[in-house]
């Protein structure tokens, strides 16, 4: 029996590195993170324990990638949705959907992303893997289809303003409503109510206040 290519060596590390990801996306959901264990993950992946070690240092660094590449997936597939951004407005419609598919994940995904955040302010701090790598080219992307001269500058910005956004929807004891928060970040950067996926048909204070706020009128 011949052995395996290398293509198709590299296609089952791929998938077996997903499994292993999309099952720590829905334990950490289900039971939190503390009471998930790798083991936990490794089982309902359908993998070795080892494996895990093989592609990540711990289990701080997995839940990070594995948040990471749900909200590229959660990004792509917004950016991708019909119809597709056109006209004159296709960089706000663009920045829109790409600001409501990221903040959005404080109210779907609760608990996975307070530990995301929280994981984050811990020593290990913000882990550069390659799920954060393709989130990060989409947003910068997003940056670039709105307009920006300088999106080397301005995506870091808009990356902490969603960081930002998604602590406040989560703060414990003090949370702030999302279309609020949505709102504002909306006035920044001159976008209307209607783009992207408003949360209701008019922003708080309504949406005189809001366009005027933004230069829409």
């Amino acid at each position: 029996m011949s052995p395996r290519r290398a293509s198709v060596n590299e296609e089952l590390r791929r998938r077996s590195r997903e499994r292993l990801l999309q099952a720590t996306v829905e334990l950490v959901n289900e039971r939190g993170y503390e009471a998930t264990t790798l083991a936990d993950i490794a089982h309902r992946a359908g993998a070795a324990r080892g494996l895990i070690s093989y592609y990540f240092p711990g289990k701080r660094q997995l839940l990070q990638s594995a948040v990471h590449r749900l909200m590229h997936r959660r990004l792509a597939a917004a950016l991708a949705r019909e119809p597709l951004p056109g006209g004159p407005e296709a960089g706000q419609e663009t920045l829109a959907r790409a600001i409501d598919a990221v903040v959005g994940m404080a109210q779907s995904h609760p608990t996975l992303m307070r530990t995301h955040m929280a994981g984050i302010l811990q020593q290990e701090g913000f882990v550069r893997c390659e799920e954060q790598q393709r989130l990060a080219a989409l947003l910068r992307g997003a940056m670039e289809a709105y307009g920006s001269t300088d999106p080397d500058a301005d995506y870091p910005l808009l990356r902490a303003l969603l960081m930002g956004t998604v602590v406040a929807v989560l703060l414990p004891g003090a949370p702030m409503p999302l279309p609020r928060l949505r709102a504002e970040l909306f006035s920044r950067y001159g976008l209307r109510w209607e783009h992207g996926v408003p949360p209701g048909e008019e922003p708080p204070g309504g949406t005189r206040e809001l366009r005027a706020r933004s230069g829409a009128y």
